[in-house]
């Protein structure tokens, strides 16, 4: 027994010896061993470079005498360029492996590419960067280094990206850079890539924004400064006054930015509601994309306008760029970026579903049927149209429309109804709303369609006016409108027409408007539904007489400032009138 004891403590010793001996292998590469450092590196300690923007290959070498392994371990080197005084070469500027997998003495990198890294560092373009540099050893798990400084004079010109990203706390991408939102590049005139940038986003007030270069670090930074619309890279947060919609414009080549608040983007044109004397306003979705369901009541032409306080009412339109199917550009731009626009078309009616998209990769529209609304009602042969019960026309057929034949003038308290036989025996047709109910009594054509249903019960008109009516029964719609009669007043001789006087007249039963307005001497005038109605005088000095639409030429018929009872009375048609100015 003393012997098999014996052998097992020998056992253990042996096992004991054999596992230390195996540790002390084990360690000698992690700790029982020495890395000496690089030595006689250059450039020397203090040197200037000037970097070459004429000759950018061309090459900065860095060179030194190697490290040692006292164990004989392989050595590979890096060098590592940082600023002034850094000691941690952490987060450097810029990395270079030496050759022969990091085993050669001697690295390089480019003029070319040590000014962009300078670039993204922030340096500034044409001065100097006062640097640190390190040849860092490595081996096994050991690290060595030996610092100098160095100064790089940088291309006198500052690197322009080609694309650009917002972000920040006050930015539709909650502050993360990887979802950064792209900028649009814009054409030059010639149809090529410019240095200018635009956005269209929402933005909040009390937070702040930067633009960059990539949608991650390192990358070019610009912010502003205490001058507005400067753009300075790496400048400071930039910050809005307002919630809202914006658009952003960048200008890499003069260093500037420009924010233009967006109250909102409206359908204008014939297709909706009031024509072109009326708005449909968009509302604002999220990325760069607005959108609304709306009436398109007639087909033609239309476009996208800004509002924007105190700007002019036709600065900022967007159009269909000519020889494509949906892309829009802003109209005071398109001569800047080589193309050439025309109004939006529309050959459908109905209720729509408008999508105005101004994110960087789209600028279009898109016009989509709700397919939401009322069913189609078998269209008539004929339909006739009854006041107080009486038939005063038969209605004209074009399609599934019937169209009214001149404007019918008609009073608070009137009721009108419709039915397929002038004797009212046929199949009636009906809405649950009254005629003249708008919310926008005062636009130039105010324009509403309601949703018809077959049956009795007569419509009730609230307002006194002249009424067109258009009946669809392709979409189960009763569209009633009616103009407004505006009289212009301007200064023509000094070219004044942006500082005109809008004065809206008042309609009187049957087909006569008037208002007393305040009249200066010598300035011209017409009568305007903008832009349907446009009359001009017979006799542009007379104070009465006869007056045409979209003829005549402009009134000036004014000889003493003061206030004047103006009076007109148009035909059914609106196509010609009669006017009077009387001085009070």
């Amino acid at each position: 027994m003393k012997k098999l004891l014996k052998y097992i403590s020998l056992a253990c010793i042996v096992a004991t010896a054999l596992i230390s001996c195996s540790t002390e292998n084990n360690l000698q590469p992690e700790g029982l061993w020495e890395l000496s450092k690089p030595s006689n590196i250059t450039p020397d300690d203090g040197a200037l470079i000037n970097l070459n923007e004429s000759t950018p290959n061309e090459d900065i070498i860095f060179n030194w005498d190697a490290a040692a392994s006292s164990a004989g371990y392989i050595v590979t080197y890096q060098v590592v360029i940082d600023t002034a005084g850094t000691k941690v070469f952490d987060t450097p500027l810029l990395v270079l492996v030496s050759g022969n997998g990091g085993r050669a003495l001697s690295a390089s990198v480019s003029h070319e590419v040590m000014d962009e890294a300078l670039s993204l560092g922030g340096y500034p373009a044409n001065e100097n960067a006062e640097l640190s540099w390190a040849v860092v050893a490595s081996s096994i798990n050991k690290k060595t280094n030996t610092i100098n400084s160095i100064t790089m004079n940088r291309f006198e010109n500052e690197i322009i990206p080609e694309k650009l990203f917002i972000s920040g706390t006050a930015t539709e991408n909650n502050n993360n850079l990887a979802e950064a939102i792209a900028l649009r590049r814009l054409n030059n005139a010639d149809g090529n890539a410019s240095n200018i940038h635009e956005i269209y986003t929402s933005l909040t007030a009390g937070n702040s924004f930067k633009f960059y270069s990539e949608q991650s670090l390192p990358a070019l930074v610009y912010g502003g400064n205490s001058e507005d619309g400067e753009l300075v890279k790496s400048g400071a947060p930039i910050t809005v006054a307002e919630d809202g919609q914006y658009r952003i414009k960048v200008d890499l080549d003069n260093n500037t930015y420009s924010l233009l608040k967006i109250e909102r983007w409206n359908v204008k044109g014939s297709p909706i509601i009031g024509g072109w004397g009326s708005d449909e306003p968009l509302d604002y979705i999220g990325g760069g994309i607005w959108q609304a369901t709306m009436d398109f009541v007639e087909t033609g032409g239309f476009l996208f306008r800004a509002e924007v306080n105190n700007g002019g009412y036709w600065d900022y339109l967007l159009k269909r760029v000519v020889g494509t199917p949906n892309t829009v550009i802003m109209e005071s731009d398109a001569a800047n970026q080589g193309v050439s626009f025309e109004d939006i078309p529309s050959e459908e009616t109905g209720k729509m579903i408008v999508t105005l998209n101004l994110s960087a990769d789209a600028y279009t529209y898109t016009i989509e049927k709700d397919q939401s609304g009322p069913d189609p009602i078998e269209t008539p042969d004929t339909l006739f149209l009854f006041v107080n019960d009486n038939m005063v026309e038969e209605m004209t057929k074009d399609g599934d429309v019937f169209n009214n034949s001149n404007y019918l003038a008609l009073q608070n308290g009137d009721n009108i109804s419709l039915n397929t036989a002038s004797d009212g025996s046929g199949k009636s047709y009906t809405i649950l709303t009254n005629i003249g109910a708008t919310d926008t009594p005062d636009v130039s054509r105010v324009m509403v369609n309601s949703d018809m249903s077959e049956g009795t019960g007569n419509i009730a008109v609230e307002r006194d006016q002249a009424y067109g009516f258009s009946i669809d029964f392709a979409n189960a719609k009763f569209q009633w409108d009616y103009y407004n009669i505006f009289l212009f007043h301007w200064d023509e001789i000094n070219q004044k027409w942006d500082d005109r006087n809008e004065y809206l007249l008042t309609y009187e039963h049957p087909y006569q408007f008037f208002g007393t307005v305040a009249l200066t001497a010598n300035f011209d005038m017409k009568f305007f539904s903008p832009w349907d109605n446009d009359f001009g005088a017979d006799d542009p000095a007379a104070l009465s007489g006869g007056m045409t639409n979209k003829g005549g030429s402009n009134f000036r018929n004014i000889t003493n400032d003061g206030d004047y009872l103006v009076r007109i009375e148009v035909t059914n048609d609106y196509s010609t009138g009669t006017y009077q100015f009387v001085q009070q």
